[in-house]
């Protein structure tokens, strides 16, 4: 039996050859991937061996994102994904607990809501399944699913102020999750 801890007794050269070339290829898979892993600590600055030298380029589309196919990524969408179902529950809220309103009494811009809820009567509904109402009421606006006057709502100073449904709650059901279908889908598979 020779040195090389390859060699089977009555293994032909070609199968050696085979076992050797796929170690190989193992090996310099690793030292690609460690090397990788050493080039991003010197520029990741949380890191022991961040080097201040270095001057990461970020195209426009690339600066502020994290690196496509990370964990940051992925639970960034993620998160994304359970924003749009937050924003589709208290949507269903305010239709289960929310008033038709009286259309002949609303602006001409808000003649399309569906249903209408007091801020007040929201929060002490709401604050039982989630303590994050004023920021999905917002995103739920910046996405026109709702509509209330002002920037911001207190509880006891806004709460006579009316929030309005502003489409049905299918369209609602369809958008939301299509939004959190699309950020799901936008980045890679959990990452190991």
């Amino acid at each position: 039996m020779s040195g090389n801890f390859l060699t089977i007794p009555g293994d032909d050269s070609i199968q050696r050859r085979s076992r050797s070339s796929s170690l190989t290829d193992l090996i310099t898979a690793f030292d690609t991937k460690a090397q990788a892993h050493s080039e991003l600590q010197k520029v990741t600055a949380f890191s022991g061996h961040f080097d201040k030298n270095h001057k990461p380029t970020f195209s426009k589309d690339e600066y502020g994102k994290p690196i496509p196919g990370s964990k940051t990524e992925y639970r960034g969408a993620e998160a994304q994904a359970r924003v749009c179902t937050e924003m589709k529950e208290l949507c269903e809220i305010i239709n289960e607990y929310g008033k038709t309103p009286c259309k002949s009494l609303l602006p001409p811009e808000l003649k399309s809501a569906t249903k209408v809820i007091s801020f007040g009567e929201l929060f002490t509904i709401y604050t039982v399944i989630s303590d994050k109402l004023v920021g999905i009421l917002l995103r739920t606006r910046k996405h026109q699913l709702t509509f209330f006057e002002g920037e911001v709502l207190f509880q006891k100073r806004d709460d006579d102020v009316p929030v309005f449904l502003m489409q049905p709650m299918e369209d609602i059901r369809a958008y939301c999750d299509n939004k959190a279908l699309q950020a799901r889908r936008s980045v890679s598979p959990m990452p190991n």
